[in-house]
């Protein structure tokens, strides 16, 4: 699904939408004729927030829209708008940030892969500066719904593989990877182990785009295209949305998108660790020990805390080309969605100026970041008496910050890093954040970007 079914730059003909509030309603209610007053009172309209008010002429054909709203964020009005209006071209009378005028667009997705479905599409004129705006943030939204969306069995790590070389095809971006044994031979222990009983070799995807002179960025997204939970196995209940455990991959594929769309002046490097958390009889165990790639022995306590392994061997690669800023993206822990729900993408960084930087740029842009401690009391959770550490811990405390500090343990320390710790996925339908894959904290990233 591309997002110029819902926007256009022109038309001959469209309706106007006028944004009102219960403050200037009685202002634009006079002005109103005696025929429009009739259908406002007809309609029981009072600009209360979210309520409609369809204008018709003499002739039955829809002449204006009346829609209200209440305060500065109006995402959530515009996507209940784009779902309740009939089929139609609409242009906005009130300026609006380009992050409310995506709502338009994020409301009327569907993921249509394997299902027909009838979109009678409601479309959404901009001008042309806007629109040029607009619709690659929406196309970027799109690519990460659309591959988390996407079951295992055709987004493996085969199908994410083949994603990032196109895309770095289509900007002119270099892109390799590491697959099955090589692994091995060039020191990516954890991506191996973990992947080595899918039924698609584990490998790491790499695309590098842009110009060396500029600040290197190196983006690490978690691809773990299904998450069985290897053999200490999920219950059915927690297994069924598995397929969003690549969430994290998805969120760097768009950010890339959206990096090399507008050109930042950013050098710019994407890891990803694609595997399959599955099981044969190959499967590593709960009491192995992996020596890491960077030397640090881990002892498995649960396989079902695979994706922090995967993310240390490619957050220690990245590290060792010393870029300015490493971000990555994991589904990683369950804790984390206690502590913040399923709308919010909890932060870990090292830097707290980087951090609070990236929370109020989200609040501002509708894609809500809260900053979680990087409290190193809870490292002594992670010992283990017969290796450097665990990777997991048996305490149902603080597992959100003990995996970020596990992460930690590969990150350079005078790396600027943020660890995005997300849902990648919407439980239930909100206007604008249909049920399944989101894209969570890339906009936000995109944005902090756009201003360094």
């Amino acid at each position: 699904m591309q997002a110029d079914k819902f926007y256009q730059q022109s038309a001959d003909k469209q309706i106007n939408i006028d944004l009102v509030d219960t403050q200037s309603w009685p202002f634009v209610y006079k002005q109103l004729t005696a025929f429009e007053k009739n259908q406002v009172n007809w309609q029981s309209f009072q600009a209360h927030k979210n309520e409609l008010c369809l204008i018709s002429n003499v002739d039955g054909t829809l002449k204006r829209v009346l829609l209200s709203v209440e305060n500065n964020n109006n995402f959530s009005v515009i996507a209940n708008a784009a779902l309740k209006l009939p089929p139609g071209c609409y242009s906005i009378t009130t300026p609006l940030p380009k992050h409310e005028l995506m709502a338009w667009g994020m409301a009327q997705y569907k993921f249509a892969r394997y299902k027909n479905t009838n979109i009678k599409e409601k479309i959404l004129v901009l001008n042309p500066s806007t629109y040029h705006q607009v619709t690659p943030l929406v196309d970027a939204v799109f690519k990460v719904r659309d591959l988390i969306n996407t079951p295992a069995e055709d987004m493996g790590p085969e199908a994410l593989s083949m994603v990032l070389e196109s895309l770095a095809q289509s900007y002119q971006g270099h892109f390799s990877s590491i697959v099955g044994d090589d692994l091995l031979a060039n020191n990516f222990p954890a991506v191996y182990t973990v992947g080595r009983a899918g039924m698609q070799a584990p490998r790491l995807l790499e695309m590098n785009w842009g110009h060396a002179h500029h600040k290197k960025l190196t983006l690490v997204g978690k691809g773990v295209s299904f998450d069985s939970g290897g053999l200490d196995l999920k219950p059915a209940s927690a297994m069924r949305i598995m397929k969003k455990d690549m969430g994290g991959a998805a969120q760097v594929i768009g950010l890339a998108q959206l990096i090399m769309h507008f050109n930042l002046p950013i050098n710019l490097q994407v890891l990803i660790p694609a595997v399959e958390n599955s099981i044969d009889s190959c499967s590593y165990r709960p009491g192995d020990i992996i020596r890491m790639r960077n030397g640090l022995h881990v002892e498995i306590d649960n396989t079902d805390a695979e994706g922090r392994l995967v993310m240390a061997d490619a957050l220690a690669y990245a590290c060792e080309q010393q870029p300015d800023w490493l971000i990555d993206f994991s589904t990683l822990t369950g804790a984390a969605r206690t502590a913040v729900g399923t709308e919010i993408a909890a932060l870990f960084a090292n830097q707290d100026n980087f951090a609070q930087q990236l929370v109020a740029i989200g609040r501002n842009c509708n894609d809500y970041i809260w900053q979680m401690p990087l409290y190193e009391g809870y490292k002594a959770m992670l010992e283990s008496n017969i290796a450097d550490m665990v990777n997991s811990t048996a305490s149902p405390y603080a597992g959100a910050i003990t995996a970020a500090l596990f992460l930690k343990s590969f990150v350079a320390p005078e790396v600027c890093w943020g660890h995005f710790d997300l849902m990648a996925w919407n439980i239930t339908s909100k206007p604008g954040r249909p049920e399944g894959g989101e894209a969570m904290a890339m906009l936000a990233v995109f944005e902090y970007l756009t201003i360094q």
